[in-house]
C-alpha cells in the first residue's frame, strides 16, 4: 500500500512541467543541491535542512556497494537526481579502492542475474574507474525508470548532483545518459545539468575529452575546495601508452639505436629509467587495486565477475572546475589537523567557501 502511494505521489508531482534548465554555474542552485546531498545522513548528525520548497519524491534502497540515490523536486518543477557519497561501511570504501581502470565501453557482470551494458565514450582509448562504474551500474536501472516515468508526465529537465564519491558517480552517470541519447535509447529532448562536488578524478584524459565535449557550454561543473585532498585522487600514472597515437616519443627507441657509442648506451639507459617505473606502477595498480580488491567485491556482491582491466592509470581532473580558494579566515574557522583528514572535504567548508565566492566582484577587479 505504501509503495503504491509513493508511486502515485511521484507521478502526480512529476506532472508539473519543469521551468527549464539554464546553462552556466549558478551559485544558488549548487548551494541548494549541496544541502540536499547532506540529507542522506542520519537525522541526528545533520547540520543542514533542505531549502524551502524542496520535497523528497523518492529515495532508493541501498544497493550495490552501499549506493543510494534520491529524487527531489522544488516548487518550480525542477527535478534533482541526488547521489549519495561514501558511507562508513567497508563495502562503500571498496568502491573507492577498486581503482583499476576499465574501458569506457563494455559490459559488467554485476550479479548472477544482471549485466550492465554501458558506453560512456566512443574513443576506445577512454577508460574509467572500475569501482564507481560498478556503483553506476547498480543505480542506473532505477534512475532510468524514474526518468522514464517523469518524461511520460511532461518532465524534460533533470539536474544531477553528487558530493565526493557521489560526484564521481555523477560524472559517469551523466556520460552514460548522454551516450544513451546518442544511441536513441533515451529521448534527445531530455536535458541534464550536472553539479559534481568535491569529486575525485573519474577516468583518463580520453574520457575527460569526451565528457567535456558533450557537456560544454555550461552544462556540467565540478566544485572543488583547493585545500581538499579528495579531488586529487586517485593517484595518476602517465606512461607513453597514454599519449596520442601521433607523438614525438613513438620512435624514440629507433632514434636511440641510430646514435653512436657511448651516446646510444647512455640514452637507452636514461630512457628505460624514465619509462619503466610508470609501466610497473600501472601493473601494480591493476594487481592490487584491481585483482586484489575484486576478491572483496565478489564476497560483497554474489555473482559479480571482475572485468578485464584497461592498461592505464592516467587519472585526470575532468570537466569545468569551479575552484573555492581558502584564505586566512578559512584556516581560522577550519583549523588544519592532520588527524582530521576530512576537515576540508565535508559540507561545512564547501558551503562556507561558496558564500565567499563572488563572480561579480572578480569581473569588476579584472
Amino acid at each position: 500500500m505504501k509503495k503504491a502511494a509513493s508511486i502515485l505521489f511521484l507521478l502526480i508531482t512529476c506532472s508539473a512541467y519543469s521551468q527549464g534548465l539554464k546553462p552556466g554555474f549558478n551559485k544558488a542552485e549548487y548551494a541548494s543541491f549541496l544541502k540536499l546531498s547532506t540529507l542522506f545522513s542520519d537525522s541526528s548528525s545533520r547540520s543542514y535542512t533542505a531549502d524551502k520548497g524542496y520535497r523528497l519524491l523518492y529515495r532508493s534502497p541501498e544497493i550495490g556497494l552501499d549506493n543510494r540515490w534520491a529524487l527531489w523536486q522544488d516548487d518550480a518543477g525542477t527535478l534533482i537526481i541526488c547521489i549519495r557519497g561514501t558511507t562508513k561501511k567497508n563495502i562503500s570504501w571498496l568502491a573507492n579502492f577498486y581503482a583499476a581502470m576499465v574501458p569506457a565501453k563494455g559490459e559488467l557482470k554485476l550479479s548472477e542475474t544482471e549485466t550492465f551494458s554501458y558506453q560512456l565514450a566512443e574513443n576506445p582509448q577512454a577508460a574509467v574507474h572500475t569501482g564507481w562504474l560498478v556503483s553506476t551500474g547498480f543505480l542506473a536501472k532505477d534512475i532510468l525508470s524514474k526518468i522514464d516515468s517523469c518524461y511520460k508526465k511532461g518532465i524534460r529537465d533533470f539536474y544531477i548532483m553528487g558530493h565526493s564519491q557521489g560526484g564521481a558517480i555523477a560524472y559517469l552517470l551523466t556520460a552514460y545518459l548522454y551516450q544513451l541519447q546518442k544511441q536513441k535509447a533515451l529521448p534527445a529532448v531530455i536535458r541534464f545539468k550536472t553539479y559534481c562536488s568535491a569529486a575525485p578524478k573519474p577516468g583518463n584524459l580520453y574520457f575527460a575529452y569526451e565528457y567535456e565535449a558533450m557537456t560544454q557550454g555550461g552544462w556540467a561543473y565540478n566544485v572543488v575546495n583547493a585545500a581538499d585532498w579528495v579531488p586529487q585522487t586517485p593517484f595518476s600514472v602517465q606512461t607513453l601508452d597514454d599519449l596520442a597515437e601521433i607523438n614525438p616519443f613513438e620512435n624514440t627507441g629507433t632514434a636511440i639505436k641510430k646514435q653512436g657509442w657511448p651516446k646510444r648506451w647512455i640514452l637507452s639507459y636514461a630512457f628505460k629509467r624514465v619509462t619503466k617505473p610508470g609501466k610497473k606502477a600501472v601493473k601494480r595498480y591493476k594487481k592490487y587495486l584491481g585483482d586484489y580488491v575484486s576478491k572483496e567485491v565478489k564476497k560483497a556482491i554474489p555473482g559479480f565477475e571482475p572485468p578485464q582491466y584497461f592498461n592505464s592509470s592516467d587519472y585526470v581532473r575532468t570537466g569545468t572546475t569551479i575552484t573555492l580558494l581558502p584564505d586566512e579566515n578559512y584556516y581560522k574557522r577550519f583549523p588544519q589537523d592532520k588527524d582530521k583528514i576530512f576537515v576540508n572535504h565535508r559540507y561545512e567548508p564547501y558551503i562556507y567557501l561558496l558564500k565567499q565566492l563572488d563572480f561579480d566582484k572578480q569581473v569588476e577587479e579584472k
